[in-house]
């Protein structure tokens, strides 16, 4: 006799869905993202997001720059990159997203 023993896998995907027209002040951009205030001004100066504001008590983040942070820590902390490395890695992950949509595209369009 044979016996099959059928599993189930279960699989749990967890996200943030925000709203891209949400702001974000440093702190709580810093709350939010697990990214230390430090970090982002960092990131900030080496051209990683572009906050509205001249100081950063006055800065405001987009809800996209949430995303962009998720990125730029698992750059940081998985890889050990330097912030104006991960300036340079995110803008090459741009240029690829790019180039994906124009090949993603209808010739033609």
């Amino acid at each position: 006799m044979i016996i099959v023993k059928e599993t189930s896998t279960t699989t749990y995907l967890q996200g943030q869905i925000v709203d891209e027209n949400i702001e974000f002040t440093l702190v709580e951009l810093s709350r939010v993202s697990g990214a230390s205030e430090e970090e982002l001004t960092l990131w900030v100066s080496e051209g990683v997001f572009e906050p509205k504001g001249e100081q950063p008590q006055e800065w405001r983040f987009s809800g996209a720059a949430l995303r962009r942070v998720q990125t730029a820590q698992r750059l940081a902390h998985d890889f050990q990159i330097n912030p104006p490395g991960v300036a340079l890695a995110l803008d090459l992950l741009d240029e690829i997203d790019v180039l994906r949509s124009r090949v993603k595209r209808p010739r033609g369009s």
